[in-house]
Formats: structure tokens, C-alpha cells, sequence
């Protein structure tokens, strides 16, 4: 189980690369709402298709569904849009997955060596 610090630091990476990326079509320093976008178009994306972010790359995490398989676009998608509400990944269980892993089937594993 990934510590909260690899966890925390992938989505760290994430929202950088959404801010340098939404503020080639818009100002995030007067929206804010254009890095979410991105976030969860990112999200979507890359976790839907590649199972990992760039940043959970970087973390050496993957993003899986209960049976280790990828967990598809649109539970990405939703999982996304949970995440960037902020509540829902600090309300935890016992294996560290928040409630938009919850909702979304999902698990974050670390890949392994």
C-alpha cells in the first residue's frame, strides 16, 4: 500500500502539469476553474487508458480496479471529478482509499520493483 506522501506527491506533480497546461488557453491566476478541468480530463485520460497519471508515474503508483485491471474512462472520469472536490480522498478507510476511490471501484497500489 503507497504511502500517503507518494500518494500526495503524484497529485502534487498532477496539478502542476494542469496549471503550466490550462494556462496555455487561460489566466488560472484569475479562473480557477480551468486546472480542474484539465485535472479531470487528465484523470480521465491517463488513468482510464494507462492505469497511472504522470504523476503517479513518477510515484511509482498505479491506479487499479479491485482485480488489477484497469478501471476504465468513465469510472477515471469520476474518480476525477470526486477527487477535485477534495472531500471525498480525506474521508479514508482502513486501506487508505478515500471515498472517490470507493466510488469509483478503484485501489492505488505501488508498481512493483
Amino acid at each position: 500500500m503507497p504511502s500517503l506522501l507518494r500518494r500526495t506527491g503524484a497529485l502534487v506533480i498532477d496539478w502542476i502539469l494542469c496549471v503550466l497546461i490550462s494556462s496555455l488557453f487561460a489566466d488560472p491566476a484569475r479562473s480557477g476553474w480551468p486546472p480542474v478541468v484539465v485535472l479531470i480530463a487528465e484523470y480521465g485520460i491517463f488513468l482510464g487508458l494507462f492505469a497511472q497519471t504522470p504523476g503517479m508515474w513518477l510515484a511509482r503508483i498505479r491506479c487499479v480496479s479491485a482485480d488489477g485491471g484497469r478501471i476504465g474512462v468513465p469510472r477515471a472520469l469520476l474518480r476525477g471529478l470526486l477527487l477535485a472536490l477534495v472531500i471525498p480522498p480525506l474521508v479514508m478507510d482502513e486501506r487508505r482509499r478515500g471515498l472517490h476511490d470507493r466510488a469509483a471501484g478503484s485501489v492505488v497500489v505501488a508498481v512493483p520493483s
